[in-house]
């Protein structure tokens, strides 16, 4: 018997590629392909990439060289850049980056198997050529669904397969091959973007935006649950549009509560809402729904008016406080994070101490501050009243470090609060037995996480309650309740 062969997929940028990249190992592994974590064991390395900030591009292509790097001393015989940045720059891409044997789009994830074996072969697949792909749904998001079968949507395969076509098929088997063993897992809501954020180009290749049905969601989860999932995130551009082109705004509202109650999912959170789309009814349901993180991903970006709307975005900061008011007074415990853009094109230092008075009021979770930097493509790139970069740099340093000092002192008032955590890590060779978590206001990855005073009994998968007893920066130290861990037999679960 031949041997098979062997891929490795290296994840770059959001969650919404993770998702991405399970879609294509669901597709490889179904043919054939051997999955391997180590890219040096694989016959061909995939990098899935992100194109969004330069920082995050360097991070690209870093990650490509390293793995074409491994040519010279391992298995690895090719080297294939998927993702956002292949997909932006396509042609562009391979040109700069000789060092890649293949450049592919999201129009060539469905025949992914064909497109590598013809690369490893030594055969040559021609560059993806980009394209604007909010051109290839129709303006009214009511006639996209009709059209979404003919576009590549990434991450929106298709539930219900046949026996043997994905990993640990049955009746609820999605297009999709876990990559890991943590108990949280991203759900793709949604993909793309109708908005027209001026600094943004995630919607010229992303394309327009397109909801997943309600019941292909929860399909997907019921599979992840059998999987050993106990919380899902719902991942988008835009989670707080999902339904409008299912002819219901408010889709959400009645699908979170149907997913909640999914046999084994302990947590539902949602992610990426846009602050002038929140509207009472998805608030309530976020605030009072059982299983349902009161958590809130609000992209502000900032909270001067002349800002925001040169943005092309809405609100200012007593409506944005105004709002925080309205989630608090139904959930005192809410999570809330967001993230900020200094240094934008014709940012006052009003403006600055503008968006200074927001966070020192918002009382935030988790903030990311980020300096302005032109991005090809989009509008603000264009505007003329651009700042010097050591002004970006300095108001950059100051804004990062007001946020590092804000989620510190809103740790700090957590203390005494009880959390439900779920556990993420436990340590068995460490003498104390560590243990980490995470509680309804923190995601995966952005928002810091629970050390647990002790972690005997703790196993990862568990959701725990404890009471904060500290706090570290941004993380939280908490102390395991008595009873929470249930019998030995039921711990081990």
């Amino acid at each position: 018997m031949p041997e098979r062969r062997t891929v490795a997929l290296v994840t770059l940028g959001c969650a919404r590629n993770e998702v991405d990249s399970e879609e294509l190992a669901g597709r490889l592994e179904a043919d054939g392909w051997q999955l391997v974590e180590d890219a040096g064991d694989a016959d061909v390395a995939v990098v899935n990439t992100c194109g969004f900030v330069e920082a995050a591009k360097k991070d690209s292509v870093d990650a490509l060289l390293e793995a074409n790097d491994l040519k010279s001393h391992s298995r690895t015989q090719a080297v294939v850049a998927v993702g956002c940045m292949a997909e932006r720059y396509g042609k562009e891409l391979a040109e700069a980056l000789p060092e890649a044997d293949g450049v592919l789009g999201f129009d060539d994830y469905a025949d992914i198997s064909d497109r590598l074996q013809t690369i490893l072969s030594g055969g040559i697949h021609a560059s993806h050529t980009p394209r604007d792909r909010r051109k290839l749904l129709p303006i009214s998001p009511a006639r996209r669904q009709e059209s979404a079968a003919v576009v590549a949507l990434p991450g929106h395969g298709p539930t219900d397969l046949p026996e043997g076509v994905a990993p640990a098929s049955g009746p609820r088997a999605p297009l999709r091959r876990r990559l890991g063993g943590s108990p949280v897992a991203s759900v793709k809501l949604a993909s793309g973007c109708d908005r027209r954020c001026s600094f943004c180009a995630i919607p010229s290749f992303r394309g327009s935006f397109i909801s997943r049905r309600p019941s292909d969601v929860l399909n997907e989860t019921r599979w992840l649950a059998e999987q050993g999932v106990r919380e899902i995130m719902l991942v988008s551009e835009n989670n707080t549009s999902y339904g409008k082109d299912l002819g219901d705004i408010r889709l959400l509202e009645s699908l979170l509560p149907e997913l909640a109650e999914v046999d084994g999912i302990e947590r539902v959170r949602v992610s990426y809402l846009q602050p002038a789309e929140m509207r009472p009814g998805l608030i309530d349901v976020l605030t009072s729904t059982p299983k349902v993180a009161p958590y809130f991903d609000l992209s502000f970006q900032h909270s001067a008016p002349g800002v925001l709307r040169a943005m092309r975005r809405f609100g200012d900061t007593d409506r944005f406080l105004e709002l925080l008011d309205t989630i608090r007074s139904k959930a005192p415990e809410a999570g809330v994070r967001s993230n900020f853009i200094v240094g934008f094109p014709g940012e006052t230092e009003a403006d600055l101490a503008e968006l200074e008075r927001f966070l020192n009021g918002a009382r935030l979770d988790a903030i990311g501050v980020f300096g302005y930097s032109d991005e090809e493509g989009t509008e603000a790139a264009t505007y003329d009243d651009k700042l010097d970069e050591d002004v970006v740099a300095e108001r950059l340093a100051h804004v990062s470090r007001l946020a590092e000092e804000l989620v510190s002192q809103r740790a700090e008032e957590r203390g005494g609060e009880t959390v439900h955590v779920l556990v993420e890590s436990v340590d068995e060779d460490d003498e104390e037995a560590a243990a980490y978590g995470r509680a309804a206001h923190q995601a995966p990855e952005t928002d810091g996480q629970v050390l647990f005073t002790r972690g005997e009994g703790l196993r990862v998968g568990r959701m725990v309650e404890a009471k904060v007893v500290g706090a570290e920066g941004v993380d939280l130290v908490a102390e395991p309740l008595e009873g929470s861990l249930g019998c030995p037999e039921e711990a081990g679960r």
